[in-house]
């Protein structure tokens, strides 16, 4: 080639917009895809398998932000608080091996309590799958058992439609858990992509209306029923049923049970409310559970913590139950009418044949159950929730009243799993659905702290109190780093009363006080804990002190912990001892 010639040749492109852009590592798509899903907020923790996609969060970072957590457990309750109270899919992201295994208790709590979570986990590179590489764990089975669905991603060209299916599983039919298992390698790899805005998922769509014959025959039902209860439970709260649920029921003056799931889906103090009903509900409802002639149960799934003796719960009544999840009806309780439907559907569409029929006919079924409420009355004056007062120690009762006072029934509640967790149910009304926050079906203990704060998240303004146990908050209180790193104002109620409360209480009520490893009485001081993490924090140790505390707690702008120390030995009454029939309730003896 001459000089001349060489000199033709240019040495940038003539056209740099035609140039061909490098496709997008999958990392990038994973966050292209989140984006496209409206994804926000991520609450995760990195390592070697997952950095790829920390490196795209990085540079993604004024579309999503991400949460460093202390433990891969907090980010997983904390994606379930954020999903909780929201009512979005919540994400959470951990790294292979141990990232993955710490996930567990948060997916499986999910998994129970139908919250919708995606969880990321990074992977070892393909070729090292099944060698035992470093930190290699099999995420899709152990995560089988308690998820929707997992998908282990072998191809980078089917990570963004993975994603997508992700996401209309979580939040669709019965909302839970779904994981996204990515691969080194497959996170390093190049492909396109392109939103995917009409995807048809290759699985069958859930069937939200009900069939119009079996709302007619419901319907018919509860308007001849003479004793009915409505049993409703989490179903309300993630279909968005409170409304119609209230609707439905005051129209027919029928009386309302939740579980402890459905807390908040009905007002707590409206007048057709019996009040919690299971193994630390109230008399009134387990007995009118008891006594019914018809169980409308919506949105339930009969657990064990509710009937008690399955062969002895509700045995006068016949059962409608309305579940969106056929696998949930007639898994515990044989129905004698069911409808596979969303619960907000099934209510309105009840509601809707009910105003059909002629006005005479509802007044003479709302007529006809008159002894019923003045029996439920009766039951409600006889065994009101109640426990004795105390001038030297403070009642664990009393902290969730007076918590009650000052946040005006207001306030989001997440609880941790044990003694607290039924005194904040009992003695705190729920004005509306998703401002109760609970583990319920796996009991995980830890989840208070860090579902306060993925609650907060959701609602920055709103105030949100964890009220957890001395044992909980042991497990997770290293989240309140992440509380204050990121600005997140929860307030924590700590009730401490140096013991393992619940089980305590099992052992003395049912193992002869044979108080075997439960003695928590060494443990750090939580004042001083909480302000090495920079937190504002104060004790209550007697109760005139309480209101002080509580009020200065409550109104400090920033993260606060509140060491409340209760009596030792305080009991949660009712009690149905477990596989009991509801009718052998042990009560608190008096009280006021």
């Amino acid at each position: 080639m001459s000089a001349q010639a060489a000199l033709l040749i240019p040495t940038e492109p003539l056209f740099p917009a035609l140039e061909k852009q490098p496709m997008p590592r999958g990392a990038e798509i994973l966050i292209q895809a989140l984006v496209h899903e409206g994804v926000d907020s991520i609450f995760g923790y990195p390592g070697g398998a997952v950095l790829h996609i920390y490196d795209e969060l990085w540079r993604a970072r004024d579309r999503i932000t991400h949460y460093l957590v202390r433990h891969e457990q907090g980010a997983v309750h904390m994606a379930e608080g954020y999903a909780r109270a929201s009512g979005r899919v919540g994400v959470a992201l951990v790294t292979s091996g141990p990232g993955a295994t710490n996930a567990i208790t948060g997916i499986a709590n999910a998994y129970m309590d139908s919250t919708p979570i995606v969880v990321i986990t990074g992977q070892v590179p393909l070729p090292l799958i099944g060698t035992d590489a470093f930190q290699e764990v099999d995420t899709v089975g152990i995560t089988r058992p308690c998820v929707k669905h997992n998908y282990l991603v072998r191809d980078v060209r089917d990570l963004g439609a993975i994603v997508h299916e992700a996401f209309h599983l979580a939040r669709t039919g019965r909302p839970g858990p779904v994981v996204i298992d990515i691969p080194k390698d497959v996170s390093a790899e190049r492909a396109s992509y392109s939103r995917l805005d009409h995807i048809r998922f290759p699985v069958v769509a859930p069937i939200s209306r009900p069939d119009k014959r079996a709302v007619s025959r419901a319907a018919l039902a509860i308007l001849q029923a003479k004793r009915p209860v409505m049993y409703v439970g989490g179903g309300i709260v993630n279909s968005g049923a409170a409304e119609e649920l209230r609707a439905f029921a005051e129209a027919l003056q029928l009386p309302v049970t939740p579980t402890l799931m459905g807390l908040g889906g009905f007002p707590s103090a409206h007048n057709l409310s019996l009040g919690m009903l299971g193994m630390h509900g109230t008399y009134t409802a387990n007995m009118a559970v008891s006594e019914s002639d018809l169980l409308i149960a919506v949105g339930v799934r009969f657990d064990d913590r509710v009937t008690g003796k399955l062969a002895t719960f509700a045995p006068h009544a016949r059962v409608i139950h309305i579940d969106i999840d056929p696998a949930n009806v007639g898994k515990n309780r044989a129905p004698d009418l069911s409808l596979i439907a969303d619960a907000r559907e099934a209510l309105a569409a009840l509601r809707a044949e009910v105003s059909a029929r002629d006005h005479t006919e509802i007044v003479r079924s709302i007529t006809q159950r008159t002894r019923w409420w003045d029996q439920l009355r009766g039951w409600q004056r006889e065994q009101p929730l109640r426990f004795n007062g105390s001038r030297d120690q403070i009642k664990p009762q009393h902290v969730i009243r007076e918590l009650h006072r000052l946040t005006g029934g207001e306030a989001i509640i997440a609880t941790d799993v044990g003694q607290h967790q039924m005194w904040a149910a009992q003695f705190y009304p729920f004005k509306r659905e998703r401002q109760w926050i609970t583990s319920g079906g796996l009991g995980a203990m830890g989840f208070g702290v860090p579902a306060a704060i993925g609650a907060q998240l959701a609602f920055r303004d709103a105030l949100v109190v964890a009220v957890v146990g001395d044992g909980g908050f042991q497990m997770t209180n290293q989240e309140l780093a992440t509380a204050i790193q990121y600005d997140l104002p929860v307030k924590v109620v700590i009730m401490n009363n140096g013991y393992l409360g619940m089980v305590r209480q099992w052992q003395e009520m049912f193992y002869e006080r044979t108080y075997s490893e439960v003695d928590l009485s060494v443990a750090p001081d939580f004042v001083k804990l909480a302000e090495a993490y920079g937190a504002f924090a104060r004790r209550a140790r007697h109760p005139e002190e309480l209101s002080e505390v509580l009020e200065a707690a409550l109104a400090h702008d920033g993260v606060s912990v509140i060491d409340v120390v209760v009596e030792k030995e305080e009991n949660v009454f009712p009690i149905v001892p477990a596989g009991a029939n509801a009718r052998d309730m042990i009560f608190q003896s008096e009280g006021v």
